[in-house]
């Protein structure tokens, strides 16, 4: 039975408290991650989004954004889509590579996101340095040298057909069902950079990757029935 909305006229009396509570508490938790990419990162999430809102659609809606800029001005296009959305975002995840971008841009990212959270809305930078394919070979390996982007791409082909599973290529469309089961794995294995990584700032760890925040914090709802 659908729940019609209540009329202006009866808000406040007495006997629509437990009505708006009901409502109130059906409300899903909204995610917005905005990517640096346009292909890779929102295939990843949007593989997850899709699970997510087939088992939890009351729980929580995830937004997925690939809008093709970086750093700061990454950053000012999430601020600008929180704007001028209906959906009030409890968090917004910013998903960038830090290649070879300034180190003050790289850096900058993280203040805006501590310098605009509130109460509503937290801010997340999500750098991967260098590049998001760090996050994917941390499913198979703990992995702890500074290399070019480049180099990523061979050695997690390498990890993955010793897994019995197909080379990587960029822009696959099932990496999340690939890695889906070396999950726990990756974020062990991330946790462990950052600890060595901490007290740097993001441009100066290398290699580190802070993707694994949200995969964590997503974790439950991917779990569950």
């Amino acid at each position: 039975m659908s729940l019609k909305p209540p009329k202006k006229s009866d808000m406040g009396k007495s006997w629509m408290k437990g009505r708006q509570d009901r409502v109130k508490r059906i409300q899903p938790e909204y995610h917005l991650i905005v990517t640096e990419g346009t292909k890779t990162e929102p295939a990843y999430f949007e593989a997850i989004k899709n699970e997510i809102n087939r088992r939890h659609p009351q729980k929580i809606q995830l937004q997925i954004e690939g809008a093709g800029l970086n750093t700061v001005s990454l950053f000012e296009k999430a601020k600008a889509l929180v704007a001028i959305s209906p959906n009030v975002y409890k968090h917004v995840w910013i998903v960038y590579d830090t290649d070879d971008f300034p180190a003050e841009h790289i850096n900058e990212v993280q203040n805006l996101c501590e310098i605009n959270s509130n109460e509503e809305t937290e801010y997340h930078a999500l750098w991967s340095n260098q590049c998001i394919e760090l996050w994917f070979l941390l499913h198979f390996c703990y992995f702890q040298s500074d290399v070019s982007r480049n180099e990523y791409f061979p050695k997690l082909s390498q990890l993955m057909c010793a897994q019995g599973l197909d080379a990587y290529r960029k822009n696959r469309e099932d990496m999340y069902q690939v890695l889906f089961p070396y999950m726990e794995t990756a974020i062990a294995n991330a946790k462990r950079l950052a600890a060595k990584n901490e007290g740097k700032t993001p441009a100066e760890s290398a290699p580190g990757t802070e993707v694994y925040r949200l995969v964590e914090k997503l974790k439950p709802y991917l779990l569950e029935e």
